[in-house]
């Protein structure tokens, strides 16, 4: 492994900010990144190494221009009911109106016209596979399609399969009828048997009746299949934001993060060949010059920097195409990597998040999973920004990384500036639009505990600050943000899904706390 913490390069310097660059911000001789205790450089990814410009711009040149679409969430539903016979003077019969074969059929056909029309309202890729009745673990054992689901529905009329589906190794959310069609057994018996099963978990899992109950619970749990085992790219090498290594053992061991390390060497190696190939060059400056047709971008830096900054945007494609990945994230992202791409990173890592890429500035692995977990759960583009002090209902957001299509469709208007701390390079400030409501998350620095909360963009004012700035008002009290905030960097996605991020974050036992 390359000495990560040591690098030799001329005007490479591994961490938060570039120390030789950054302006002094008070009399101890220290900039803000540094006064904030900046990211410490981790050992131990696995390295790409030796990869040379053909095969990087012949990997991008074979992209489509949009992302890989999330993986499909496969669902297997099962029916455990049961048949009883009459016995006269006894109790032969259990709670619900599923009783016969005949019963079961009806409710089979019941349940595919349900989830017929999940499938039909569903924002997130859903399979659902074929209904299978049980009567006991005898009929499961018949089953020859259960590997290939990732989570199971279990319709519990009756039976007692339900331990024997519990203990599958695999997600099961368990749905009962109150109202919705015949009354089921297990709408009496599951509370009691659950809590001596697996105790503390049964609210999680629980659904009656509601199909909205259902389908937000399964977003959930197609957005923590796609962002588990997650393979990203690490530009520099992974880091910690505030030195927690802890975090980054959380995001290999609870959210299995494959992460691949390109050294600063390699990639500057990569941009020198691509700077000496006209193709390429010709090829960014067309992705730029369509860019900044769109009349609502306004180019207020030099236009070489946006130029440049498409070409990193090619051989980051091509990267993520070699490494089978679609996401990213630059270490030393402050200093670096400007001097070996002649730009920032700030609006390539835009453009790629605008295009569906899970695309991270600093590199820190205290709040990257939180990021990816919100892309898979809505399938939008995620907003990393530092935060500030809460006061009188509002706290002030910014970066300079923020897509502009972060409702996932359309592009919201942006100026392209410098990026602020360094005054170089390209960095949008994206006009989010006031009242739009956001979900904030916010990760501790050992990764094991999350705070969110649901705000609405009360401004997108323009301080001499990150580039990009929104103020999010909430309607709890102040001290209550203040006190509780368990780390620094944020995350945000446009709507509300905190439901998701807690039902997805308790199965990996992350504590979540939703302030309101």
């Amino acid at each position: 492994m390359p000495d990560e913490t040591h690098d030799t390069t001329p005007h490479v310097h591994h961490g938060c900010c570039d120390c030789t660059g950054c302006a002094s911000d008070g009399p101890d001789g220290l900039s803000r990144r540094e006064f904030l205790a900046a990211a410490g450089i981790v050992l131990g990814s696995a390295a790409l190494e030796g990869l040379g410009w053909a095969e990087v711009a012949s990997a991008a040149a074979a992209q489509p221009a949009a992302a890989p679409r999330r993986k499909a969430l496969v669902v297997k539903p099962i029916l455990s009911y049961s048949t009883p016979r009459r016995r006269e003077a006894a109790s032969w019969r259990e709670w619900g109106g599923i009783q016969t074969q005949e019963h079961a059929d009806a409710e089979v056909a019941r349940i595919r016209g349900e989830l017929d029309k999940l499938r039909a309202a569903a924002d997130f890729p859903v399979t659902f596979l074929p209904v299978m009745p049980v009567r006991g673990d005898g009929d499961l054992k018949k089953a020859d399609d259960l590997d290939k689901a990732d989570a199971i529905i279990l319709y519990a009329a009756g039976g007692r399969a339900v331990k024997a589906v519990a203990g599958m190794g695999k997600p099961v959310i368990y749905f009962v009828r109150h109202r919705s069609g015949p009354v089921y057994l297990w709408y009496e018996i599951i509370n009691p048997f659950h809590v001596q099963l697996r105790p503390g978990e049964l609210a999680g899992d629980m659904v009656v009746d509601s199909a909205d109950e259902l389908l937000w619970r399964l977003r959930a749990l197609c957005g923590l299949n796609n962002a588990l085992g997650t393979r990203i790219i690490a530009i520099g090498g992974p880091g910690t934001w505030g030195g927690d290594r802890g975090a980054l053992a959380m995001a290999r061991s609870a959210w299995k993060l494959d992460i691949r390390t390109v050294d600063y060497r390699e990639l500057a190696a990569l941009l020198k060949a691509a700077n000496e190939d006209a193709a390429a060059i010709a090829a960014a400056t067309a992705a730029a010059e369509a860019y900044l047709k769109d009349p609502a971008v306004k180019l207020e830096t030099k236009r070489p920097f946006v130029d440049k900054a498409f070409l990193l945007d090619a051989v980051f494609r091509g990267l993520m195409a070699k490494a089978d990945c679609r996401a990213i994230t630059v270490n030393a992202c402050m200093g670096t990597i400007m001097g070996v791409s002649e730009t920032t990173a700030c609006l390539t890592l835009s453009t790629l998040n605008d295009a569906g890429y899970m695309a991270f500035c600093e590199s820190d692995f205290v709040v990257i999973p939180a990021g990816i977990l919100l892309c898979c759960i809505t399938g939008r583009p995620h907003f990393l920004n530092d935060p500030t002090f809460p006061h009188a209902g509002v706290i002030t957001l910014a970066h300079c990384t923020a897509p502009r299509r972060m409702n996932g469709k359309a592009a919201e208007p942006a100026r392209i500036l410098t990026h602020f701390e360094s005054d170089y390079g390209a960095a949008p400030k994206v006009e989010m639009a006031r009242g739009t409501k956001v979900t904030c998350v916010i990760p501790d620095f050992a990764g094991k505990r999350y705070l969110g909360f649901v705000g609405e963009i009360a401004d997108a004012p323009f301080l001499d600050i990150c580039r990009s700035q929104i103020d999010v008002a909430y309607k709890f009290p102040d001290d209550k943000l203040a006190f509780d905030m368990p780390g620094f960097h944020w995350e945000v996605v446009y709507g509300d899904c905190t439901r998701e991020m807690g039902y997805a974050l308790r199965k990996l036992g992350i504590a979540w706390e939703v302030l309101a």
